[in-house]
C-alpha cells in the first residue's frame, strides 16, 4: 500500500478496508485563515473527525478568522486526543483592576476598548513534535522541533528543541538529545526531504545513529 499523500483526509487504512475516521492529516482538512500546518501532521481522537470547522474549533477554540494572531504547526507533528491550543484571542486584560471583557457584550466594535487586551503573539509549534493526550498549549508558546509534550502538560513560554516536557507549567523532564546533536538534527531537517527518501531511510530516522542519518541525506543540487 502506498504511503498516503498529505492532502488525504483520513490517512489510516483499517484492516479489511475503510478508513479510521478519528485520524486526520490536518493540512487536508483545515482552511482556517489563521492556521498554517505542514505536511503529514496529524490529529487523532476517540471519535470521528470529519467536519473541518469542528476540527479547527476543537484544536484551537479561541482562534477566529478575524483574530490578529496565527497558529503555525510544522511537518510530521503528532497531536493526540484532547489537545487544546489556546491562542492569544482567548486572553483578557490582566494588567488592570478588573479582567472583565465588557466590550464583547454590547455589540460594538471591540478595537481600542479599554477592557480589551492588545493583540497577542503567534503560537509556533515546530516539526516532529508530539503533543500528548490532553496537553494544553498556551498563548504565544514556542515549541521547538522534536519536542515531546507529556499528557496533560500545560505549555507556556518556550520549549527547547528535542526536549521532553511535562507538568503545569511544563518543565523540562529530560533532553532527548544533547544540544549539539539537536542542532545537527535541525540542520539536517529530515522533514523537508522528499517523502520517498524519508520512507527509504525510516530506520535511520527512527534510530539512534545520527552520523548515518546525516550520511543518508539527499544530495543538494
Amino acid at each position: 500500500m502506498p504511503f498516503p499523500q498529505p492532502d488525504e483526509m483520513h490517512p489510516v487504512q483499517l484492516v479489511g478496508g475503510g478508513r479510521h475516521k478519528g485520524t486526520v492529516f490536518l493540512k487536508a482538512v483545515l482552511n482556517h485563515p489563521r492556521i498554517a500546518v505542514g505536511d503529514y501532521t496529524y490529529m487523532s481522537a476517540h471519535d470521528d473527525l470529519c467536519d473541518p470547522d469542528q476540527i479547527a474549533a476543537r484544536l484551537a477554540p479561541y482562534l477566529f478568522a478575524f483574530s490578529p494572531e496565527r497558529l503555525v504547526i510544522g511537518k510530521f507533528c503528532q497531536i493526540a486526543d484532547g489537545v487544546r491550543i489556546i491562542t492569544a484571542s482567548a486572553n483578557h486584560r490582566r494588567d488592570g483592576l478588573s479582567t472583565f471583557p465588557f466590550a464583547i457584550f454590547d455589540g460594538g466594535a471591540a478595537d481600542g476598548r479599554p477592557s480589551m487586551p492588545a493583540p497577542g503573539p503567534d503560537t509556533i509549534i515546530g516539526n516532529d513534535v508530539w503533543l500528548g493526550a490532553g496537553a494544553t498549549v498556551m498563548p504565544g508558546a514556542r515549541i521547538g522541533d522534536g519536542v515531546i509534550v507529556a499528557a496533560g502538560a500545560v505549555v507556556t513560554g518556550s520549549a527547547a528543541p528535542y526536549t521532553v516536557i511535562g507538568g503545569n507549567p511544563a518543565q523540562v523532564i529530560r533532553r532527548r538529545l544533547p544540544a549539539t546533536a539537536a542542532a545537527r538534527m535541525q540542520a539536517l531537517a529530515w522533514w523537508d526531504w522528499p517523502i520517498d527518501h524519508i520512507l527509504e531511510h525510516e530506520a535511520l530516522i527512527c534510530g539512534t545513529d545520527l552520523d548515518a542519518l546525516e550520511a543518508a541525506a539527499p544530495r543538494r543540487a
